[in-house]
């Protein structure tokens, strides 16, 4: 048994199966609703309900709190429609975005290796292809464990079947240990996606400043080669932060890039310098970013990495006249990041 859900103010009309999330229902039908932990935790995805009744799920009380469920508010990801509901959402119109389903994927592990000391890099062959905007992230159903762990797709979509994922171990974790512990070639996964909004906004004709770090790198891989690819001619600069050599992997690749094509900079940061043959840049990269640019006006930033990073980055960004608008960042948080604010699982937070 199915119900028709109704969206506002877009007027989109989707069907809502018995059991089925609202969020859920929209994304697989191709019609976007503003999400980020998908597990009722962090409030993101908070809609009204104009019409209709719906069971509210496991909604946190510091997501959804009791005035606002009295005023007939949910959280689209953890409700679930009873009968036909209509809803109205706060849904920011994107040139940029791509209308493309949520599906669920099977697919074969074909090599994991280890990229630097702490993360793993792991190839998923799907059985059948998959579409999706570079800088978009994918769920990934870990055996043993009840949510699955969102994780951003480093390769860019040409390679359609095959997948690559940088997983960075979390030592107070759970499913990262497990993974770097566990995960084999050969071992069969279930992945669902595309998610996110977090991809080159190519309507804005503007040139492209990525700041990344730890395994916050693979969003900024899969855009750049995806905008290299497809003939992109607007200078791209990367800076590149990682504590140490060890941990600033794909370096050589991305040196490659800068000698092949002229529009494109490859900037590595290393803030924890000991290699006395080291002769890039030392300390952080929003202060290192300072040396190559007066301002950083008329510029789109991007920026995937730790919390601390992004906020850094986004202070000095801002202090050089590029403001919100410009600004497009993908945090990520361990586990630990979450209780420390009452909340349990991993998810992608926009600015």
């Amino acid at each position: 048994m199915g119900y028709k859900l109704e969206i506002e103010p877009t007027g989109d009309v989707v069907e809502v199966q018995e059991g089925q999330t609202i969020l859920d229902a929209a994304l697989r039908q191709g019609v976007y609703l503003p999400h980020a932990c998908n597990h009722g935790l962090c409030g993101t995805c908070k809609v009204e309900v104009l019409e209709g009744e719906v069971d509210l799920g496991d909604a946190s009380p510091f997501a959804l709190m009791d005035v606002e469920r009295e005023e007939g508010y949910c959280l689209a990801c953890t409700a679930r429609a009873l009968e036909d509901v209509a809803i109205e959402a706060d849904i920011d119109e994107d040139c940029d975005a791509r209308s493309i389903p949520v599906k669920d994927f099977m697919g074969t592990v074909i090599e994991s290796k280890m990229l630097t000391p702490r993360i793993l890099g792991v190839w998923i062959e799907l059985d059948e292809k998959i579409d999706f905007q570079a800088g978009q992230y994918i769920n990934l159903h870990v055996p043993g464990f009840d949510e699955p762990r969102a994780f951003s797709l480093a390769n860019q979509p040409s390679t359609q079947k095959i997948i690559e994922l940088n997983i960075g171990i979390i030592p107070d974790g759970e499913a990262t240990p497990w993974i770097h512990k566990n995960l084999k070639v050969g071992d069969r996964y279930k992945i669902s996606g595309p998610f996110g909004r977090f991809f080159v906004k190519r309507s804005a004709q503007k040139p492209m400043i990525f700041f990344a770090g730890g395994s916050g790198l693979s969003s900024p891989k899969s855009m750049i080669l995806d905008e290299l690819e497809n003939g992109c001619t607007k200078p791209i600069t990367l800076f590149h932060g990682a504590r140490n050599q060890e941990e600033l992997y794909y370096a050589d690749m991305f040196k490659k890039l800068d000698e092949e094509y002229e529009n494109f900079r490859y900037i590595p940061v290393l803030s924890n310098n000991e290699d006395e043959n080291w002769s890039g840049e030392v300390g952080f990269t929003n202060e290192v970013a300072k040396k190559f640019y007066d301002k950083f006006e008329g510029n789109k930033a991007y920026l995937c990495g730790p919390p601390m990073m992004s906020e850094a980055c986004i202070t000095t960004l801002m202090q050089g006249r590029l403001f919100e608008k410009d600004i497009h960042i993908e945090k990520f948080f361990s586990k630990a990041d979450l209780n420390a604010q009452n909340q349990k699982s991993p998810l992608f937070k926009s600015l």
